[in-house]
């Protein structure tokens, strides 16, 4: 982020801090207004959303439901917060929807998104009409009020390419940095931008609209360029959420597919740790607005393909089914997130590590088991879960049972 960003971030911070000075509970006729939160039927909306509804806010999940598996994470919602939690099913790509929602928030979390490089490539217009153009719907939409609400855009590593530039030394399970600065504190936000893929394209071009609106319209946006992800309520499948697919196939003791020689390193991230630092964004506007952070696990928290494996097969206490294929086009074979800026920006820090993460997350997976089930077939047949009796209590329409829909 260049200079000139960020003394246009501050002002556009300095612009909102009556908004902030309420703490994201701006009132509307007495009542205190919601936090929008795009995509919020998913992994990381519904992690969110249960954190700020367990602390009495009012939310509105903005979701079309297109990913399956996500209907279950809104019963559960629902189940749990029925007078708090809205739910909105539309699409971001309908922006006459998208204005009244956002007209109606406190703050909005963008995390709606087309979020597989695989379904890019087969469909590369579907993938920037949902990832470009709903992006930029919902920044005109924020544009219309009068006081805009502050914005966080969930953004991507791969806005940084395959890091084709690292070089890079392999051992017995993972690539190594031979920079030691790379290898003790990850990539910065001042790595080169070179978008890699429709996907990498669609987000990365997302991802410098809602910087530039900030500079050029002074609306409060921030960006999070985020690593790997992993936590209950993830309905992890081949093409994302890796984590999660990698432990619930060696749970059903089903081949897990390597694409590459394994080596890969990531690091990876609790979602509780993720929502935590959202809810630090928000708490210190002038700090963040008009900045892209890369957030993630950190050097502290990196595994390899095979060492993630490994793992598994100590937890599960028997081998692994491996197949191998071709490494996927764009795929980086080393990346973890320098975190140094937000931590220094708000203090955050990652608090679960891996070991107690993957726990969590097989806790969930085992209670999870027969839910989890259906996403999966609902997934290989290529089918959103709406026909499931669990769900919508016999109804023809899962999504008409969730109490508090509108359509």
């Amino acid at each position: 982020m260049n200079e000139a960003a960020n003394r246009n971030g501050s002002k556009a911070a300095r612009k909102n801090n009556k908004t902030e000075s309420n703490g994201g509970s701006a009132r509307t006729n007495g009542h205190r207004r919601p936090v929008l939160i795009t995509g919020g039927a998913g992994f990381i909306g519904s992690n969110l959303a249960h954190r700020l509804l367990a602390s009495g806010e009012r939310v509105i999940i903005f979701d079309n439901l297109s990913r399956p598996g996500v209907e279950l994470n809104l019963r559960w919602l629902r189940s749990l917060y029925p007078n708090t939690l809205e739910v909105q099913i539309a699409d971001v790509r309908d922006f006459r929807t998208l204005l009244t929602a956002v007209s109606r928030a406190s703050h909005v979390f963008h995390l709606a998104a087309q979020v597989a490089v695989t379904t890019s490539l087969k469909d590369p217009i579907f993938d920037f009409e949902v990832n470009t153009r709903g992006t930029l719907n919902l920044l005109e939409a924020l544009r219309t009020q009068k006081n805009p609400p502050p914005l966080l855009f969930t953004s991507t590593n791969k806005v940084y390419g395959d890091l084709a530039h690292l070089e890079l030394t392999p051992d017995s399970t993972r690539y190594c940095p031979t920079d030691t600065g790379i290898l003790s504190r990850g990539v910065s936000e001042e790595t080169q931008l070179d978008f890699h893929s429709p996907y990498g394209c669609s987000k990365g071009i997302a991802d410098q609209y809602v910087l530039d609106y900030a500079r050029t319209f002074d609306l409060p946006t921030t960006v999070f360029r985020m690593s790997c992800i992993y936590g209950p309520h993830q309905f992890g499948n081949e093409d994302q959420g890796w984590v999660a697919h990698f432990l619930i196939r060696a749970v059903n003791e089903e081949p897990i597919t390597i694409y590459g020689d394994g080596r890969q390193v990531r690091d990876v991230l609790f979602v509780e740790d993720l929502v935590s630092a959202f809810l630090l964004a928000r708490e210190n506007l002038p700090a963040v607005v008009g900045n892209a952070f890369n957030i993630g696990g950190g050097p502290a928290n990196t595994t390899s393909l095979l060492e993630l494996v490994g793992r598994l097969e100590r937890m599960l206490n028997r081998p692994c089914k491996l197949d191998f294929d071709t490494i996927r086009r764009g795929d980086q074979p080393y990346y973890v997130s320098d975190t140094t800026k937000f931590r220094e920006a708000t203090g955050w820090s990652p608090e679960v590590g891996i070991r107690e993460g993957l726990d969590r997350l097989h806790g969930w997976i085992l209670e999870s088991s027969g839910r989890l089930l259906l996403a999966v077939t609902a997934h290989q047949a290529s089918q959103p879960l709406l026909n499931v009796p669990a769900l919508s209590g016999g109804s023809s329409d899962g999504r008409a049972a969730i109490s508090g829909v509108r359509k």
